[in-house]
């Protein structure tokens, strides 16, 4: 048997645990399920691209991508997206549909309880 591998970027071991933090301080479930998939393996991590949230995201709701968020595709729809990692590309077809991209640290402390967030990927 290996060694559990562990994670070696700084920013994402600080993130997974604020996560764990905010879910066990707010009584939020939301947020330890995000926490436990980017502790995961990179390979299983989601990777969204802005098409499929003009398909499944409704007008105005708060989305969480545990990965990345990439370019490909249209989007018209107003949505909050947060994610891990996220291309230049996304972030400006979200904001020129109106929407907003942010950390998911930024959506923590927006919404720490982390009601109407819904996770995809």
């Amino acid at each position: 048997m290996g060694a559990k591998a562990r994670k070696t970027n700084p920013n994402l071991v600080t993130l997974i645990q604020h996560l764990k933090d905010a879910s066990r301080a707010n009584e939020a479930p939301v947020w330890r399920d995000i926490a436990l998939r980017l502790e995961g393996s990179m390979s299983n991590w989601a990777e969204v691209n802005v098409g499929k949230l003009e398909r499944n995201a409704a007008e105005n709701e708060i989305v969480v991508i545990p990965g990345k968020l990439l370019g490909a595709g249209e989007i018209n729809k107003k949505v909050t997206v947060a994610a891990f990692r996220s291309s230049g590309q996304a972030r400006d077809k979200i904001k020129k549909a109106g929407g907003k991209s942010m950390s998911i640290e930024e959506l923590v402390a927006l919404h720490p309880k982390g009601a109407k967030v819904r996770i995809m990927g």
